[in-house]
């Protein structure tokens, strides 16, 4: 988790000149950073992950502090923390579980199995409804000091070997209609991996690169009832859509021109910085249309898209420390087309974000 300058490790001068999308109104919206029921024994940390299944119960990411003692960066620290859908916390998922180290996403499939992503020791770990662990794709490095791909430099330098079966800094997880797994492998491989159902090996596709099928830290990943593959390339500040197999098919960009003076709440703002931001977290909705939820990490706004085209349908929010401001978004659920649950990861905490567009405003941007 870097400052702003050091994030956007995109040419600057290559989207300088790609014209942005002018228009997209603001959409209304209320915030509520208290829907979940906490206590004082129960303040939270970094919230990494968000995810609601078909009953409503909500689990959360959240990185405590240093709960236990390990080699991952310090501490292992991660904490799968579940609610009912009125926000009362019923019970903590993966206590002791070997393959939880630093994790970095959770996401819900389409049985309520739970699926949680660790970046810090390369495991993609399921959970059944129950909370046991019935499945662990990679594997847990003995003692790992801290890994290489923290330093891009050195991953510049010796790019790391892709192997099959294993992954590298992985990021998050996605399914197709036939239960085929991908996983966004994610800092270190800078690639997608794609297994069937059982856990076996198909493929992976992409490198480390700016050109079109690379990535540089793809860093979320959500799929469409089509089959298409959305991959959050957050160092390339694109969206890259790729059908099931890794084929190529389009990119989305997000670029509605914002406040450039305005600073940012971590690191500042590179000079002549474009309209084009970079996309931290997504969420596919599963209504009838389907829309794309996108966050950036600064100007720190949520984008409403049109994910057949690309178009920018609407937004809302800014960075900022006070409640509907967000502080690094790093993951969202959205659990119904104006709903959403925001993993709100320097604030320490989820708001809930319930959208009114019937009353959105004609605004253009955040200036």
């Amino acid at each position: 988790m870097r400052g702003f300058s050091q994030l956007l490790i995109v040419s600057l001068a290559a989207f300088a000149s790609l014209p942005a999308q002018q228009y997209a109104p603001k959409i209304a919206a209320d915030f509520d950073a208290s829907f979940l029921k906490l206590n004082y024994q129960m303040n939270l940390g970094e919230v990494l992950g968000v995810a609601v299944n078909s009953k409503g119960t909500m689990v959360v990411l959240n990185h405590p502090g240093s709960a236990t003692t390990g080699p991952i960066y310090g501490n292992a620290t991660t904490q799968l923390l579940e609610f009912d859908s009125s926000g009362k916390l019923t019970r903590e998922l993966g206590k002791g579980v070997y393959g939880l180290g630093y994790a970095h996403s959770v996401r819900f499939d389409r049985y309520d199995n739970l699926w949680v992503v660790d970046k810090g020791v390369h495991t993609v770990i399921k959970f059944n409804p129950e909370g046991m662990v019935v499945m662990n794709l990679g594997r847990r490095p003995e003692g790992p000091d801290v890994p290489e791909y923290f330093d891009p430099r050195k991953i510049a330098q010796n790019p790391p070997r892709h192997v099959d079966g294993l992954f590298n800094g992985a990021t998050d997880v996605t399914w197709d209609a036939q239960d085929n797994i991908y996983v966004s492998d994610g800092y270190g491989n800078s690639r997608i991996a794609k297994l069937d159902k059982h856990g076996n090996w198909i493929k992976s596709w992409g490198a480390r690169g700016p050109a079109t099928g690379q990535f540089n830290t793809p860093h979320n990943i959500v799929s469409d009832r089509d089959g298409n593959i959305y991959v959050a390339d957050r160092g390339n500040a694109r969206i890259q859509v790729f059908d099931g197999d890794g084929n190529f098919e389009r990119q989305i960009l997000l670029n509605l021109p914002y406040d450039k003076a305005r600073h940012p709440v971590l690191g500042s703002a590179p000079e002549n910085a474009p309209d084009v931001t970079a996309p931290w977290a997504l969420c596919m909705t599963n209504t009838t249309p389907q829309y794309l939820y996108a966050a950036d990490q600064e100007p720190g706004r949520i984008y409403k898209i049109n994910p057949k085209d690309g178009r920018i349908l609407g937004w809302f929010g800014e960075s900022g420390h006070e409640v509907g401001q967000f502080n690094w978004t790093h993951g969202i659920a959205c659990p119904s087309e104006n709903t959403l649950f925001i993993a709100d990861m320097n604030n320490w905490r989820v708001q809930k974000v319930t959208l009114h567009p019937e009353r959105s405003t004609t605004s253009t941007s955040s200036r």
